[in-house]
């Protein structure tokens, strides 16, 4: 599965995706990660204020990875913020 994510909303959208596809709840999650519910809420709701280790971690529960690639399209910094 490949999902291109250029803002924490999508980010999160994206963990929310991949959780429910595997057909896992917060809760699961949580178990894995030893992060509370309320965090991983938060970061699949956008919040941009999430730590990276965060999100790496729950990435990893979700047998998920980065890839830093080149973007597409004629998107400029600016657009995203």
């Amino acid at each position: 599965m490949d999902l291109t994510a250029r803002t924490a909303e999508q980010i999160g959208e994206a963990l929310r995706r991949t959780r429910k596809a595997r057909g896992w709840t917060q809760s699961d999650i949580s178990a894995r990660t030893n992060l509370r519910v309320a965090t991983i809420s938060s970061l699949e709701n956008g919040d941009a204020g999430t730590k990276l280790a965060t999100v790496l971690a729950i990435m990893a529960a979700l047998g998920l990875e980065f890839r830093l690639v080149e973007r597409g399209g004629s998107l400029e910094i600016e657009d995203i913020f």
